[in-house]
């Protein structure tokens, strides 16, 4: 039998590389989205293939939904139909919101928001035709409780989760589920790159004393789409070191 596909938006980063991983582990066909000519991209699929992982790429800016539409159906005649949607890609312009320009507002809601309706509009309909589909929106914990002068990352996050929600209960019969997870703060390059003191400052308010790891992320994707997860849809999977109880 095929191997089932699964499709990673942001797949390149931190979180989107644990997530392409974990999947492929799974025994998925991993296909990595990233931007149309994304400079590290021949550097991470060499890194990819020397861990012994063979993904596949897909090229789409996720705010363009005729880029989207053309990305998918690029896939399902190359590859084939999507079965798993990881919508990941996601970006940050924090300021107070006093200061926030409209264009950084316009950039995160785009990215982080837009992007899912693009992408998940685009595959939804055939998993409910196939009769079986995973969709797993990435939020933060900061979409659940709010975070000073995040307003419009927080506002995207926030309304992953009511898509989530509205969208997983047009589809249960249809054997497809759409979960969110919140991750917390997440030890990617990124977020290791900031200054120790600050790194630290950001572990003291974590009741577990650390950063969670991108594995963990990945490995709750990886139990979301197993067919042990077949009963859960509409949740937000909060996984933050008891950062925020709710």
């Amino acid at each position: 039998m095929a191997k089932k596909i699964a499709l990673v938006t942001g797949a390149m980063g931190g979180l989107g590389t644990a997530i392409c991983k974990s999947l492929s582990q799974s025994g998925f066909t991993v296909v990595a989205n990233c931007l149309p000519n994304f400079p590290p991209k021949d550097e991470w699929l060499a890194k990819m293939k020397s861990e012994g992982f063979d993904i596949a790429v897909a090229e789409a800016d996720v705010t363009d939904f005729d880029g989207c539409a053309a990305m998918v159906k690029k896939i399902e005649s190359e590859i084939g139909p999507v079965d798993v949607l990881v919508n990941n890609a996601g970006i940050t312009r924090d300021a107070m919101f006093k200061k926030m320009e409209k264009g950084q507002w316009d950039a995160v809601l785009s990215t982080n928001l837009d992007s899912v309706f693009n992408v998940t509009h685009q595959v939804l309909p055939g998993m409910a035709d196939r009769g079986w589909g995973r969709v797993i929106n990435i939020s933060s914990v900061n979409g659940v409780k709010g975070q000073f002068g995040q307003a419009n990352y927080s506002a995207a996050k926030a309304g992953i989760l009511g898509f989530t929600k509205a969208i997983a209960a047009e589809v249960a019969k249809k054997g497809v589920t759409v979960n969110a997870i919140a991750p917390g703060y997440i030890g990617t390059d990124m977020v290791m790159a900031i200054k120790q003191e600050v790194r630290d400052s950001i572990v003291a308010t974590i009741p577990m004393g650390r950063l969670g790891k991108p594995e963990e992320i990945g490995g709750l994707c990886s139990y979301l789409v197993s067919d042990l997860a077949g009963y859960m849809t509409g949740a937000t999977l909060n996984i933050n070191g008891g950062l925020h109880f709710c």
